[in-house]
């Protein structure tokens, strides 16, 4: 009987032959667009209480996204958005690695989609 209970909301859970998947959606914590998440670049504050750049969007931790654009990448960086998102206080030494790091990313980006 548990069965098809299963089957049963199995049935009415799973999306409709032909139709279009749900497709994630993220906000940049510098503009605050709502985007899909693969066009966005997401940081992370790890459990060794760093903050990085996530290149493959699955690392452990808690996850902030911006927008591949420097302005963001920036704004985000400068003021207080990511620190407040991410829970987590960015030392000077820390942001300008990310700073550095994230304009190597968005240049490879660019130079990838030209």
């Amino acid at each position: 009987m548990t069965t098809k209970l299963w089957e049963r909301t199995r049935k009415i859970n799973s999306p409709r032959p032909g139709s279009a998947r749900r497709v994630p959606q993220r906000t940049c914590v510098a503009c605050r667009q709502v985007k899909a998440k693969r066009e966005l670049i997401r940081m992370v504050h790890t459990i060794r209480d760093n903050i990085e750049i996530d290149t493959s969007g699955k690392m452990d931790g808690r996850g902030a996204y911006f927008c591949p654009t420097r302005e963001c990448l920036e704004k985000a960086l400068i003021g207080k958005q990511l620190e407040h998102v991410l829970k987590s206080r960015l030392t000077p030494d820390n942001r300008e690695r990310l700073i550095k790091s994230g304009q190597e990313l968005l240049k490879e980006l660019s130079g990838k989609n030209q």
